[in-house]
């Protein structure tokens, strides 16, 4: 196996392995995660109005500056925001190696909930098992997202559920992946 292929993978098994011991962010915009059965839920507050956040949240361009944890880049997206419309990804390790997913919009109210899958994908928006990925073969082919957006005094709540996911490791790397994504979400609405 190459070293960065071996890299990409450690770095993965550390997401999933290790969930953060400790969050240093100020109170307002620490995570709250809490998990349910095979669920993931994460609220966050964002200092920016709502309409702000949805934007950030659904413009392919402002996507690329922010998707990915902590370290990666997104060098592709692709947003077909309606109900039946695919959402494709690539997010870049710091070892360059890519990693592709995909999903169908299931439900959107403008400003307020989006709803779609999120699974695993190839280059061409296949969908492929973690395992393609040298990943846990005991992430499901397919998950759910919801994204919920409120106005709360001049901010916005998120709240993010990600069904299907396995507790355990599995659970606990997608919480702190997400986290990290939140967290450069955050810097990109501050620029």
């Amino acid at each position: 196996m190459e070293e960065g292929a071996r890299e990409t993978i450690e770095r993965f098994a550390e997401l999933v392995e290790e969930p953060k011991k400790s969050d240093a962010r100020p109170k307002k915009e620490q995570a709250r995660g809490r998990a349910q059965k095979n669920e993931l839920v994460i609220t966050r507050i964002f200092d920016a109005p709502p309409e702000r956040v949805w934007k950030a949240l659904t413009d392919p361009r402002e996507m690329k500056q922010w998707w990915g944890p902590k370290g990666f880049t997104a060098p592709f997206i692709s947003v077909d925001l309606r109900v039946g419309g695919v959402f494709r990804y690539c997010m870049r390790s710091p070892e360059g190696k890519d990693y592709w997913g995909t999903g169908v919009y299931r439900e959107i109210v403008p400003g307020k909930r989006i709803v779609y899958t999120d699974s695993f994908a190839d280059e061409k928006g296949n969908v492929v098992p973690a395992t393609y990925y040298g990943m846990s073969a005991d992430l499901p082919l397919e998950m759910l997202v919801t994204l919920t957006f409120e106005k709360e005094k001049g901010q916005t709540k998120v709240t993010l559920q990600h069904a299907g996911m396995p507790a355990g490791p599995d659970l606990e790397g997608a919480t702190q992946g997400w986290n990290e994504m939140f967290d450069k979400l955050v810097k990109h609405l501050e620029a």
